[in-house]
């Protein structure tokens, strides 16, 4: 799709844009929303930079470039109207910005929901700031590059270099086609881009802590440029949709990093059953006037391990979770609207999960919305490709990331595990020092920012301090797979790498990757189809999941399973459902597959 130079101009110069005509309108942060912003996607320029030597041809000072781009879909996208999928180590974007009159004497804050991988961002030709990490979210306070009132030129440099060894890809391909488990990369921009207005004082951010014994929330402010005598006051409404009924509100000093106590009366808990959400509103005032406004929402729920046990508001809670990955026919890394992460979440539920494993991928905030609205249960988890994790300068870019990931997403009730590492490869690749110390410093660094949630440090392999033990065992007959999940003479279960791994002490166990039952449809089937196991008729494939499922489900030790896979993705084709989420199977035949009751349940 080529966007003529006519209608480019228009879209990039015109703030009267309808929400209709912008693609992802919606507000990209449903947990920290203002009301004065303006979203930046839609028509860009951009150029690749195949030799990287756009610098010294002057591109930081670039008016337009030649071709046009649909922001926030990745240039490998059928949406971004480029659809270049070979690799694209570097490129440019522009587009003109023009800031409200109104905004003149406030801040002006440049934000981005996710650019692949390092970028610099230049207003008029002077550099901004450099970002690295590819799914976490930043912002640049740009007031003293910008005028209100008046346009300029934005350009943004990316650099993406999927074969280094030194970033997270998550399942890009480093090869120049899709193959087995690995799909079509994500380059540049592929989230949100927005403008905001605050004022010289304002709310950087508010940590959630809920406490369901207590039924509280323990709020942790933290603010900018803050001057004498202000107050944070926080208003708790009944439910987040609505501004009707007030519960409670709090005025304190605004001090950042001292937490604040909000009690709830009659407190309604967040479950998968009653997804309850409070509404929040927080504010900066001084002399009884608002200086910030932030509206927010949260879910009063509880998740600990104790013994062998996970348990949700302190019940013990069977997980039974399909792996999702994130990819979309038309986007990529891109959902073409929100709405396609309500549907996901929709099908998941019909086919009996209560739950998803994020998979190699950090989900947009808008998809965590979903899942909180919906009382979805999920495991969050990095980009990470384990073949990485041994070598030194992949643990440079991933920890700054990995916090940023943790930060942003960690008042999401939904969000019951972290997940740093996917399967690594150890004493195989890099350096195996380093790859034991980078598993047990994302450990601490996740517990060390987000305390309330169990740690999961390398699902599969290999585990060396967690919260969990999960294990991924693939193409077993259903009596391999019962041999091998009975607990030994010893009571001790099943492990992945016992050679190299950490003691089992009695975590909760997990069988978070099996199946990857292969079944294709005509009409759907993929030139290279591939899939982890496979089988001969439809009614095979019934009989398989039925019986590796119940294996499953017949130990007492174990909590949980993870299936692969919720869809199909490109070549991968053993999802519950085709990759444009159209059905295979017969769902309720499905459904009671994977909702059988647990031994654990009994």
């Amino acid at each position: 799709m080529k966007i003529p130079p006519t209608l480019l101009l228009a879209c990039l110069t015109s703030l009267s844009l309808c929400a209709s005509e912008i693609p992802r309108p919606e507000y990209p942060r449903p947990q920290f929303e203002r009301e004065q912003w303006i979203n930046l996607n839609g028509a860009w320029t951009y150029t690749f930079d195949v030799n990287q030597t756009g610098t010294e041809k002057g591109y930081v000072q670039s008016e337009g470039f030649e071709d046009t781009i649909v922001v926030p879909f990745p240039p490998e996208s059928e949406l971004s109207g480029v659809g270049h999928t070979d690799f694209i180590d570097c490129m440019w974007y522009h587009r003109i910005v023009s800031i409200p009159s109104e905004w003149d004497g406030k801040k002006v804050h440049l934000h981005f929901g996710a650019v692949d991988f390092e970028s610099t961002v230049y207003i008029d030709g002077e550099p901004v700031g450099e970002h690295w990490g590819g799914s976490s979210s930043f912002k640049w306070d740009i007031t003293d590059f910008v005028q209100a009132g008046s346009s300029h030129n934005l350009v943004v440099h990316v650099i993406d270099n999927t074969r280094s060894k030194a970033q997270t890809t998550g399942k890009q391909s480093q090869r120049l086609e899709s193959h087995g488990c690995f799909y079509t990369r994500t380059t540049g921009i592929w989230q949100t881009v927005w403008l905001e207005a605050t004022e010289q004082s304002y709310i950087e951010r508010v940590q959630i802590i809920p406490d369901l014994d207590a039924e509280s929330f323990v709020l942790i402010p933290e603010f900018k440029d803050l001057t004498a005598n202000m107050i944070f006051r926080v208003t708790l409404l009944e439910d987040h949709e609505s501004d009707e009924t007030t519960l409670e509100t709090i005025d304190v000093p605004a001090t950042s990093g001292l937490p604040v106590t909000l009690p709830i009366s009659d407190a309604k808990s967040w479950s998968p059953e009653d997804p309850h959400l409070y509404g929040l509103v927080f504010e900066l005032n001084k002399n009884g006037k608002s200086v910030d406004k932030v509206k927010s929402y949260a879910g009063l729920r509880k998740v600990h391990v104790a013994g062998n046990r996970l348990y949700l508001n302190n019940k013990p809670i069977y997980l039974r979770h399909a792996l999702d990955q994130g990819f979309y026919p038309e986007g990529i890394w891109t959902a073409p609207s929100e709405f396609a992460f309500k549907r996901d979440i929709e099908l998941a539920k019909k086919a009996g999960f209560n739950g998803v494993r994020l998979h190699e991928k950090v989900f947009e905030e808008r998809y965590h919305y979903w899942a909180d609205k919906l009382g979805f249960l999920t495991w969050g988890e990095s980009a990470t490709v384990g073949s990485s994790v041994g070598y030194e300068n992949f643990a440079r870019n991933f920890l700054s990331e990995w916090a940023e990931v943790i930060v942003r997403d960690r008042n999401h009730p939904s969000i019951i595990t972290w997940v740093p590492f996917n399967e690594t490869h150890g004493p195989n690749h890099g350096t195996l020092k380093q790859h034991n110390r980078l598993i047990r410093d994302a450990y601490d660094l996740t517990k060390f920012l987000d305390p309330t949630r169990p740690v999961n440090d390398a699902s599969g392999r290999y585990h060396l301090k967690t919260d969990l033990w999960s294990v991924h065992i693939y193409r077993k007959t259903p009596d391999e797979l019962k041999s091998m999940l009975a607990l030994d003479s010893e009571g001790m279960p099943y492990r992945n790498k016992p050679d190299y791994e950490a003691p089992y002490q009695g975590q909760p166990y997990f069988v978070d990757e099996y199946g990857g039952l292969k079944w294709t449809v005509e009409g759907k089937v993929h030139a290279e189809s591939w899939g982890w196991s496979d089988v001969d008729t439809l009614n095979d494939f019934y009989d398989q999941l039925k019986q590796l499922t119940d294996v499953i489900l017949s130990f007492d030790h174990i909590s949980g399973y993870c299936y692969t896979q919720l869809y199909d993705v490109e070549q991968e084709q053993n999802g519950i459902y085709n990759y444009d989420r159209t059905e295979k199977f017969d769902m309720d035949r499905i459904y009671q597959i994977f909702s059988a009751p647990a031994a654990m349940e009994k």
